[in-house]
C-alpha cells in the first residue's frame, strides 16, 4: 500500500489546525539548564554540520551590543533554525535567548533553554505571548528571537512576508525602554567542499528603532525588505565563494578528512 506523503509546508499554523487550548508557558531558565542546553545543542550541531560560520558581530557591538534591547529575526525553513538562533544568542552575543515556540506543550523542556509558548488559536492567547516577549526583551541580559513569517516556509521562499507581531513587539519595547535594535539574520545551510553541510549566519547591521507610533504595516514591510536583502546578499557571496570574512564558531573535521588532506599533500 502506498504511503501518503504529509504536506511539508501547510499554510495554517499547527495550533490553529489542532484547535487545542493550551496554557501559556513562560521561559524557565537557570544556569544549570542553560549550561546543559548549550552542551547538548552544540553537540547536535557538530554531529550534523562540519562548521558554523558567522559574520556581522562587529556591527552588533558598534550599535550598543548588550546595552540595548535586541530582537533578532530570520526566516524559518527547517528544524535546525531554532538551534542556530540559540547559538547566536548564547555563544556569540553572550545573552540568554527568549524565543517564541508554537506547541511548546509537546516539548516543555525547551522552556529551560529560553522558549516561551504562543497559541495562535485566539488573538487573546497570542497577545499574552507578545506582551511577555516585550517584557523579557527589556531585560538586556536577554535577546528576543523571532520567526516573523509565523509559519515554516520552503528554503529561499519569496517573497518574505511577515505577520505584524515583530513590529508590535518592537514598538512595545520602545515604549518601555526608549529604543530597540532589530537585526535581520540570514541563515543558510551549504555543502562547501565537505561531505557534511555548514551553517552560515550573516547578521545584518542593527536597525535602531525609536518611534513607537510609526505605522505598523509600513514598519513590517520595511523589515521584510531588510531581511530579504540580507538573505539575497548572503546567497550572492556564498555563490562566489566569498566566505573569508566569516568567523568560525566551530569547525569539526572528522578523522577521515584529516587523512584525505594529508594524502593530498603527498
Amino acid at each position: 500500500m502506498d504511503s501518503v506523503e504529509e504536506k511539508l509546508y501547510p499554510d495554517t499554523p499547527p495550533t490553529k489546525v489542532r484547535g487545542k487550548e493550551e496554557k501559556f508557558a513562560k521561559a524557565d531558565t537557570n544556569p544549570f539548564w542553560i549550561g546543559l542546553a548549550r552542551f547538548i545543542f552544540l553537540r547536535l550541531l557538530k554531529h550534523r554540520f562540519c562548521a558554523f560560520r558567522y559574520k556581522g558581530f562587529e556591527d552588533y557591538l558598534a550599535a550598543g551590543g548588550n546595552q540595548v534591547p535586541t530582537i533578532i529575526f530570520s526566516v524559518h525553513s527547517n528544524w535546525w533554525d531554532g538551534l542556530v538562533l540559540f547559538h547566536i544568542a548564547n555563544f556569540i552575543m553572550k545573552r540568554e535567548i527568549r524565543i517564541m515556540v508554537e506547541e511548546l506543550n509537546r516539548m516543555p523542556i525547551l522552556r529551560h533553554a529560553g522558549a516561551f509558548s504562543v497559541n495562535k488559536k485566539s488573538a487573546q492567547s497570542s497577545m499574552k505571548a507578545l506582551q511577555y516577549g516585550i517584557k523579557e526583551a527589556c531585560n538586556t541580559s536577554n535577546v528576543l528571537a523571532l520567526f516573523p513569517q509565523g509559519i515554516i516556509r520552503p528554503p529561499h521562499f519569496r517573497p518574505i512576508v511577515f505577520q505584524t507581531g515583530l513590529a508590535y513587539m518592537a514598538q512595545g519595547i520602545i515604549k518601555e525602554f526608549g529604543k530597540v535594535n532589530v537585526i535581520p539574520v540570514a541563515v543558510d545551510y551549504k555543502f562547501l567542499r565537505d561531505n557534511r553541510p555548514e551553517v552560515l549566519v550573516t547578521l545584518a547591521k542593527p536597525i535602531t528603532l525609536t518611534d513607537a507610533k510609526a505605522d505598523r504595516k509600513e514598519l513590517t514591510h520595511f523589515l521584510e525588505n531588510e531581511l530579504e536583502k540580507i538573505c539575497e546578499e548572503q546567497e550572492k557571496h556564498i555563490s562566489q565563494g566569498e566566505i573569508d570574512e566569516y568567523k568560525i564558531l566551530f569547525k569539526d573535521i572528522k578523522w577521515y578528512r584529516y587523512i584525505e588532506q594529508r594524502l593530498k599533500r603527498v
